[in-house]
C-alpha cells in the first residue's frame, strides 16, 4: 500500500510532544476529553469511535477526525488470526496501546481489559486497568453486567474512566452460544436496561452496545446520563463504533449485517475513515434497512 498523505509524514518532534499538542490545537481540532464527550451526549451530536491497533492508523483516524480510538482486543482476530479475543493477554493489550499513544494526537484513547485481566476480583482489575493507563490509556473497557459492578465502582473511585459493555460480549461468546442478538425478548431487554442503569451508577463513564435490538438500544440510550456508543444496535445510540479492519473492506468472510465497507467509493483510507465520520455525524449510518436489528 502506497504511504502518502499529510496524516502519515513523519514530524521533527517526538510523538505526543508539547509541540506537536501545539499544532494539533492550533489546527482547530483540539483534544477530545470526557467532559467534551459527555456535552456532545447531552446536546445529542454524535460520537465517533473505531478500533485502532497501531500509531500509523492512529494519527490517521486522528486526522479524518474519528472522536475515540480503541484499542479492542479484536486484535486477536484481525492481527494474530484467533478465532475469537479470548486468548489476547494484558501484556499484548498493553504494548498495541502504547504503540496507539504515539501514534494519536487528540482522539480519545480507550483500551480493553482481556478475558482473564479483571474476573478474579476487583483489585486484579485496578492492576490491569493501572498497566493500560500506564500505556497511555485514558478509559479502560471491560465486558458484562451485574458481577462488573463492584468492578466498575473500585476503578472509577480510583480515578480510572470506565466504559462498560454490554449486549453480545465477545469474550463470553462461548457461553453466549456464539454470535448471536441479544436483548430480543422482553426479559432479556429488561435485564440489559437493568445491568446498563446499575454499571451508570456505579460510576461507568460511557457504555458500549453490541448486537442489540434498534429499539432496545434507543430507550435505553434515552435513559442513561452517560454516552451509549452502538456497534449493530441501531442509528439512536450516542455514537457508532466498528472494527476498522471492518470498515476498511478487509473482513475475510461475509461481513456482519452492521457493517459497512467505506472504502467503497473513496480515494483511499483517511477519505473512508473521513466518510465513516460523517456518516455517523448525520445519521446516514448506520441504515435502518441494512445494518440494524
Amino acid at each position: 500500500m502506497k504511504r502518502t498523505g499529510k496524516s502519515l509524514r513523519a514530524t521533527s518532534s517526538p510523538p505526543n510532544s508539547p509541540e506537536e499538542r501545539t499544532m494539533s490545537a492550533s489546527s482547530g481540532r483540539k483534544p477530545v476529553t470526557l467532559p467534551r464527550l459527555r456535552d456532545m451526549h447531552r446536546a445529542g451530536e454524535k460520537i465517533t469511535m473505531l478500533t485502532c491497533y497501531d500509531s500509523t492508523f492512529a494519527r490517521v483516524l486522528d486526522q479524518a477526525g474519528v472522536d475515540c480510538l480503541l484499542v479492542g482486543d479484536s486484535l486477536g482476530m484481525v492481527l494474530q488470526g484467533e478465532s475469537s479475543t479470548v486468548p489476547v493477554m494484558l501484556e499484548q493489550m498493553a504494548y498495541h496501546t502504547r504503540c496507539v499513544a504515539r501514534g494519536n494526537r487528540t482522539a480519545w484513547l480507550i483500551s480493553d481489559l482481556p478475558f482473564g485481566s479483571y474476573q478474579e476480583s476487583p483489585e486484579q482489575a485496578l492492576r490491569s486497568a493501572t498497566a493500560l493507563m500506564q500505556a497511555g490509556a485514558q478509559m479502560v473497557k471491560l465486558e458484562g453486567g451485574g458481577w462488573t459492578i463492584a468492578t466498575v465502582r473500585c476503578l472509577s473511585e480510583r480515578g480510572i474512566p470506565v466504559c462498560a459493555h454490554l449486549g453480545l460480549t465477545p469474550q463470553s461468546v462461548h457461553a453466549l452460544g456464539g454470535w448471536r442478538i441479544q436483548g430480543r425478548d422482553e426479559r432479556a431487554a429488561a435485564t440489559l436496561r437493568e445491568h446498563a442503569l446499575a454499571l451508570a451508577d456505579a460510576g461507568a463513564a460511557m457504555l458500549v452496545l453490541e448486537l442489540v435490538p434498534s429499539a432496545v438500544a434507543a430507550a435505553i440510550t434515552r435513559e442513561l446520563s452517560i454516552p451509549v456508543v452502538g456497534i449493530g444496535a441501531g442509528p439512536d445510540c450516542s455514537g457508532q463504533v466498528l472494527v476498522l479492519h471492518d470498515m476498511l473492506g478487509l473482513t475475510p468472510a461475509q461481513p456482519p449485517r452492521f457493517v459497512r465497507d467505506f472504502t467503497q467509493g473513496s480515494s483511499g483510507i483517511e477519505d473512508a475513515v473521513s466518510r465513516y465520520v460523517d456518516a455517523v455525524r448525520t445519521v446516514s449510518f448506520p441504515d435502518p434497512a441494512l445494518h440494524c436489528y
